[in-house]
């Protein structure tokens, strides 16, 4: 996906439909001039709802929309006849979007599924019609309600996106590397830091004709739960992701070290995060002869225990497929 075209955050001000006034009709004809009341109920404002359409991997079309209000339900009319209820208003997004009340935070709603729907605003109630309010004491009532108003919020959509496997490293860590070593997917890559800068998905293919989506997350830096670097802009991307896949370079001065940094970020940011299923890679070992990589291993004093790849030469490739199919059966 280009990058421009990743869009992964908007705000946009939802308000519903009114509902429409009931009437205060009363019946009449020339054999009965002073007929009882006969007014019908208002329609019910339209409602403004998400739906999930897994054709869809970014938010970019509603990038430029501002301002999205559903129709107002009609009035109700003579011979108790209902107004017509109000268009609703139902907003396609990508999988993985999560509602928020823009001035409290509060979720609103998420969608996980294709064709699943969250009923974000509800419409108005339309207004009930004279008639209700005849009574014995009442024959001719002048009243009718009016219906009620439809409600408007500012709302912010939020793309966390959806993958099976979701890459983790510094910047120039060799993410869009592995990514496009191993799928269809064709990220920036060049020799510096930031090269990714939105997120980018790519379909994995596996025997038997089945697959996997890996997704190469911009890249952390320390402090990063904080806004640094490219920050909470991308953290939230890996809260959806069923296993995480850390990736460090052989080139780096101390591989202990970074995995901590990485591994704090996110504990910070979600604690969460730390209890997903977790992989480490070192990448570029084609840099390292037999001789380091057993004295890597044997000094090594982690519970998690690095696999050693090679994007460029394709060493580990085919193993690191291995275990994460078997990781993902297992979750």
């Amino acid at each position: 996906m280009a990058n421009q075209n990743f869009i992964d955050y908007v705000k946009i001000l939802f308000k519903s439909g009114k509902g429409g006034a009931g009437s205060r009709h009363f019946y009449r004809d020339r054999r009965n001039p002073k007929g009882g009341p006969d007014g019908g109920d208002g329609g019910r404002g339209g409602h403004i709802i998400l739906r999930g359409n897994a054709q869809l991997w970014t938010l970019l079309s509603l990038r430029y929309t501002k301002h999205v209000y559903a129709e107002d339900g009609g009035h109700g009319g003579p011979s108790q006849s209902t107004g017509a209820n109000g268009k609703d208003i139902v907003v396609d997004v990508p999988l993985g979007t999560v509602a928020k009340d823009a001035e409290t935070g509060q979720i609103l709603g998420e969608i996980l599924a294709d064709g699943e729907e969250v009923l974000l605003l509800e419409g108005g109630m339309g207004g009930r019609g004279n008639v209700h309010f005849k009574s014995p004491v009442n024959q001719a009532p002048q009243y009718a309600q009016p219906g009620r108003p439809g409600k408007e919020q500012w709302v912010i959509l939020e793309l966390k996106v959806l993958a099976d496997v979701g890459l983790v490293g510094f910047p120039n860590a060799g993410k869009s590397t592995l990514l496009a070593a191993i799928s269809a997917a064709k990220p920036k890559i060049a020799n510096y830091p930031f090269t990714t800068i939105v997120p980018n998905l790519g379909i994995v293919p596996y025997r038997d004709n089945q697959s996997f989506v890996m997704a190469d997350i911009p890249g952390i830096i320390e402090g990063a739960h904080t806004g640094k670097g490219l920050g909470l802009r991308f953290l939230r991307h890996i809260e959806r992701n069923s296993i995480l896949l850390f990736l460090v370079p052989a080139d780096a001065d101390d591989i202990s070290k970074e995995y901590h940094i990485l591994l704090n970020e996110l504990k910070v940011y979600s604690p969460e995060l730390v209890d997903k299923p977790k992989l480490l890679v070192i990448s570029k070992s084609d840099l390292l002869d037999e001789e380091l990589k057993q004295l890597l291993l044997n000094e090594w004093q982690e519970e998690i225990s690095p696999l050693f790849i090679s994007s460029v030469t394709g060493e580990g490739i085919p193993t690191l497929k291995d275990k994460i199919w078997s990781q993902l059966n297992k979750s």
